[in-house]
Order: structure tokens, then C-alpha cells, then sequence
């Protein structure tokens, strides 16, 4: 998830935890280790952007970090809060809340986290919620502003940040029966279309948790598009775009190109756009693709010319957004079909 979120949710965590046992600092503390895994950007500094893509979310990310850290944490809160009735065993339980959290949060949306390194490279990725969802973060926010004012006696505290976290829960529990009704509609979709079902993914748009961008393999490549959990009609209305596999022989043994494949779970294209050979990972889904059923990826790596790659996670992802557009989606958001 982003930052804010991490950081209100720790927040509100850190307050029902250890309460009036350490004031404020709840909230400090609790935003601090609900934010410890991403440290790993830092080392991102100095890699090359394809490796740094597999390195975010990697370690740093795991359930073995997260007890080790929890544990070194536990150590330092408990010396600096010496006076303070908190035990080594709360601060221990509380840093291990903390990070698990932040763990599965990151776990539902597409980036992919290692939960097993250092054992396993494997990426879990549910693909439950959008990175920043607002409606997921609205109410924990709110409550963090109020924490921030109240006085640490005040008898709504508790209440606010039970609030913030408890809103979020049912909003993610939201989000996982929305998951869960389209890819039954994405399933039936590939099984009438195909002889066996093939591989599929459904993930969230931008900003929201009602529209939903599919994508289903075929023989060739992809079939992809968008539904809307208020469509009414059975059909998934997507089309077809090329793998394009073919492009990647003169690179196939390159070392981004590989960790391009690794990262992208195998969900990928290539495309040629004039001199520069292209990579998409269709996970991060179309620029403004409600409106252009055409439009490239958001996330598209020059295989070519890698000293462009910086950001490429957010390259494009609001190039095109207007009033229109805007429209447009909101209204596929709706279920309404141009």
C-alpha cells in the first residue's frame, strides 16, 4: 500500500495496542514499524531498475524479517521507555502486529512481496485492492488527525482508532468479495472460450475497487479488458493483444530481461515502437485503457534504451487523465458501457 496508509494505519495499531501506556509515542512508534520494511528503497539507490524491482518487496518483506526486526525493536523500545509499565513481550507482539500488517497489506495488491525470502523467491500477489485506494485509507486517516489533537486522557481515543482500523477491515473485506466475483466471471469467461481454463488475472483500477482490469491467455498472447462489478450482462468484453514473444530472441539471456520475466509473474508483452524494443507487465494494466481499449501499458520497461527506465512503475499512469476520461470511468465504474 502507500506510505499515508502504512502510516495512519500503524497509527491507529499502535494506540489500541499499547493505549495510555505510552501516550503519543504509541502513534509514533506504531507508525515507524508499520513503515520499517520499506528501508529496502534505500539499497534500491544503487541497483540497476530491474533488479530493483525484484529487490523491493523482497527481503525486507518476509516473515523472517519481521521477526527478526520485531525482536531488535522490542530491544531498543523497551530500554528507551524504561519507565514505562510495557514489557519486553508486548513491545516484542507489538512490532510483529505492526509489520505483519504492513505484510499483508502489501500482499493484496499486484506489485508482488516475498513473504518466504530469504528461502523463496516466490511473489505472493492478491490482487485484492489498488495500491492507494481512498475509500481504504479515508476513515484511518481521519482518525489519525483526530489522535493527533486529542488529549492523551481523552475517553474517544481509543474509539477513533478502533474506528480507523476496523473501517478499513470491512472495506477490505469489500474488496475480496468484489475479487472474488470477478474472477468467477473471468474463470467462466476462459473456460467457454477455451478447451481448459488458462492462466488469468483480475486486479484493480486506478483509485478504486469497482472497476476491474482481466486479462485471460490465449494461444498468442492475451485477451484483456475491463468489468465493472455492477455489469449486469454475463459476457467479459475483452480483446486481443500479442505476446510477442518472438522479439526477446536476440535478448533472451539478458540479465534485465530475465528479471523482467521473473518480476512480471509471466504476464508480459513486447512491442517494437520505432528503434526501441519494449517490455509491458500487464499487471499494472492501460493507461486510460476504459476509455482507449488500445492504449499502452502503465507499466512498459525500454529494453533498449534502460537509462530511461526510472519510475517505471508510475511512468504514464495519469498521461491522457481528463474530465473525459474521468467520466468515462466512473461511469464504467457504475456498470454504464459506452
Amino acid at each position: 500500500m502507500d506510505s499515508i496508509t502504512h502510516v495512519v494505519l500503524g497509527a491507529c495499531i499502535g494506540e489500541i495496542i499499547l493505549d495510555k501506556n505510552a501516550g503519543r509515542k504509541a502513534m509514533l512508534w506504531g507508525a515507524l514499524a508499520n513503515s520499517v520494511p520499506d528501508i529496502d528503497f534505500i539499497a534500491g539507490l544503487w541497483m540497476p531498475v530491474s533488479t530493483e524491482l525484484i529487490a523491493h518487496r523482497g527481503i525486507t518483506h518476509s516473515f523472517f524479517f519481521a521477526l527478526i526486526s520485531s525482536f531488535f525493536l522490542a530491544l531498543v523500545a523497551a530500554r528507551w521507555h524504561k519507565a514505562e509499565p510495557i514489557s519486553l513481550r508486548k513491545w516484542f507482539w507489538f512490532f510483529l502486529i505492526e509489520i505483519a500488517c504492513h505484510l499483508l497489506l502489501d500482499a493484496m495488491n499486484n506489485y508482488g512481496i516475498g513473504w518466504f525470502e530469504p528461502f523463496s523467491s516466490k511473489r505472493i500477489s492478491f490482487n485484492v485492492i489498488y495500491v492507494a485506494d481512498p475509500l481504504f485509507s479515508i476513515l484511518p486517516t481521519i482518525a489519525f488527525g483526530f489522535l493527533l489533537f486529542l488529549k492523551t486522557d481523552h475517553g474517544h481515543r481509543l474509539k477513533w482508532a478502533r474506528a480507523g482500523v476496523i473501517t478499513a477491515a470491512v472495506y477490505m473485506c469489500f474488496a475480496l468479495f468484489n475479487k472474488y466475483r470477478i474472477d468467477k466471471e473471468a474463470k467462466a469467461y476462459a473456460s467457454s472460450k477455451f478447451n481448459n481454463t488458462p492462466h488469468y488475472f483480475t486486479t484493480p483500477t486506478l483509485l478504486n475497487n469497482l472497476l476491474w482490469f482481466v486479462v485471460v491467455e490465449d494461444s498468442t498472447g492475451y485477451q484483456i479488458g475491463y468489468r465493472s462489478i455492477f455489469d449486469k450482462n454475463n459476457d467479459v468484453d475483452l480483446h486481443h493483444v500479442d505476446k510477442n514473444e518472438a522479439y526477446l530472441k536476440p535478448v533472451h539471456d539478458h540479465r534485465e530481461v530475465m528479471e523482467l520475466k521473473q518480476f512480471s509473474q509471466g504476464y508480459y508483452t513486447l512491442e517494437q515502437w520505432g528503434d526501441t524494443l519494449v517490455m509491458n507487465d500487464l499487471r499494472f494494466g492501460q493507461i486510460n485503457g476504459w476509455q482507449n481499449p488500445k492504449s499502452r501499458f502503465a507499466f512498459h520497461y525500454y529494453l533498449t534504451h534502460p537509462d530511461d527506465n526510472n519510475l517505471i512503475v508510475q511512468r504514464g499512469r495519469m498521461a491522457g487523465f481528463s474530465k473525459e476520461s474521468a467520466k468515462i470511468m466512473w461511469n464504467r465504474m457504475l456498470g454504464k458501457r459506452p
